[in-house]
């Protein structure tokens, strides 16, 4: 097997300056990659910079604001001199709008959550192909999906806005895969289960749904994942170890899907 090496790869993350995101940046730059994250919050973004060091440039703006992955694939290219790879981290629970069960949700909580976990997806994976088409070299975009897009767990989790937002950046990113396969460029979905991350506070602070999760990711002692049991999937992706892997979904998730 090839080994996970990045060097001299470019890429781009968008939610990269906390979670899952932001440690995978980190990941990447140890395996050699120059990146360049997006994040939303100038403090997270200060902070990013700092630690991801010289390899890194850090951009401030909202991947709901369709420009922003854009501006983040400009910043790689001209800092860099070209584009790799595009690990769309991006979004989050819609339940502040009103996501939840489908006869208690809001229209709000619908529109919202699709916008922020299935448009931004559209934007940055339309900003990423343009440019891997430009260049005619190929590269990888990886999408992060959720268990909850063919795992449901209702009791705690039944937030069906998400879950169909989620769904549907598996059946886009299988058609992206199959469209542009002919061009080299591959796309993937990393699909993760309960984590240690901001998002996952509301699960990690109740001891009930702490429950459920230890019995439904029973790996490890049936713990939370932590971010960086997540690293090494997205390396493996932006690798040339991937290079003839594409439309497929990884289920990094404890055991959860099985149980």
């Amino acid at each position: 097997m090839q080994a996970l090496n990045l060097s001299g790869k470019t890429i781009v993350v968008v939610g990269g300056t906390t979670g899952l995101g932001f440690s995978a940046a980190r990941c990447f730059v140890k395996s050699g990659a120059r990146v360049v994250v997006v994040g939303r919050d100038p403090i997270n973004a200060k902070a990013a910079r700092k630690s991801l060091g010289r390899a890194a440039r850090v951009l401030v703006g909202d991947a709901i604001e369709p420009t922003t992955a854009s501006q983040a694939i400009e910043m790689a290219v001209k800092e860099f001199g070209r584009l790799d790879g595009l690990y769309h981290v991006a979004g989050g629970s819609g339940r502040r709008w009103g996501d939840g069960p489908m006869h208690e949700m809001t229209n709000e909580g619908w529109h919202k959550t699709l916008e922020w976990n299935l448009s931004t997806v559209m934007y940055s994976n339309r900003a990423a192909l343009r440019q891997l088409l430009q260049q005619g070299t190929g590269g990888s975009i990886l999408n992060l999906g959720s268990v909850l897009a063919d795992s449901p767990s209702p009791l705690h989790f039944s937030v069906h806005a998400y879950a169909a937002a989620k769904a549907a950046i598996v059946g886009l990113s299988k058609s992206i895969a199959a469209c542009y396969a002919g061009q080299n460029i591959r796309c993937n979905v990393i699909e993760p289960s309960v984590m240690d991350t901001p998002m996952g506070k509301r699960a990690t602070s109740d001891r009930k749904i702490m429950q459920v999760v230890r019995a439904r990711q029973p790996l490890d002692g049936g713990r939370v994942g932590q971010p960086a049991d997540v690293d090494g999937a997205a390396a493996y992706f932006m690798s040339d170890a991937s290079k003839f892997t594409t439309g497929q979904v990884l289920a990094v998730d404890g055991g959860w899907s099985l149980a």
